[in-house]
């Protein structure tokens, strides 16, 4: 089972109707409960990191997905905001807690060319690093959707599995051990995204 955690952020339907598409059953996840019951997990979230990040804790579902990603190693995919929680801390608008599984801080992002409008909102084509489960079967530089302000800048590179140029690189997916993120959205990245959610559903970390 496929649990789509719900905690009043992120674009739910969407999330589900790609994720049926890409072969799943996605069950909606809103309680400590129902994350024990899945079997990987995907972390969607659309919006400011705070309401996000508190939105988890009054649903109750930080420390259980902290207990079923970190103690029980089920594999989880964040998307978009949902990516940037799983950092340390988020500078977007003050200083936010983050749930500290990725060794990174979310911060605004500034291109050196001020034409660059942010939010970034549009197709953007990443580079990937080669063997990345998550990109696998697909081509060198491929087309995905982003709409975000802010991303997540890594202490190094050893977990960072693409990038895309903005100005600048911004980092657009993550993984280490059962977690891997994308601040995309390939719910809204076509047959590219849909290959994405397939190759998460088929990952064995």
């Amino acid at each position: 089972m496929v649990g789509v955690v719900e905690y009043g952020s992120g674009n739910i339907l969407s999330v589900h109707n790609a994720l049926f598409m890409a072969g799943a059953d996605p069950t909606p996840c809103s309680t400590p409960e129902d994350l024990a019951r899945a079997e990987r997990l995907v972390l969607p979230g659309v919006g400011a990191f705070a309401s996000c990040a508190e939105g988890l804790a009054r649903a109750g579902l930080r420390e259980a997905l902290c207990r079923e990603v970190l103690e029980r190693g089920k594999p989880i995919l964040g998307i978009c905001v949902g990516m940037q929680l799983m950092a340390r801390v988020s500078h977007e608008d003050g200083l936010h807690q983050g749930l500290g599984w990725l060794d990174a801080d979310v911060v605004r992002l500034t291109p050196a060319d001020p034409t660059l409008r942010i939010p970034q909102i549009g197709w953007n084509d990443l580079a990937w690093r080669p063997g990345s489960p998550l990109f696998r079967g697909l081509p060198p530089r491929p087309d995905c959707y982003f709409v975000h302000s802010f991303h997540l800048r890594f202490d190094s590179d050893e977990h960072v599995e693409a990038t895309c140029d903005y100005g600048g690189p911004v980092t657009a997916a993550a993984r280490k051990r059962n977690i891997c993120a994308t601040q995309f959205h390939p719910e809204k990245s076509q047959d590219v995204g849909l290959a994405i959610l397939r190759n998460f559903l088929e990952w064995t970390p």
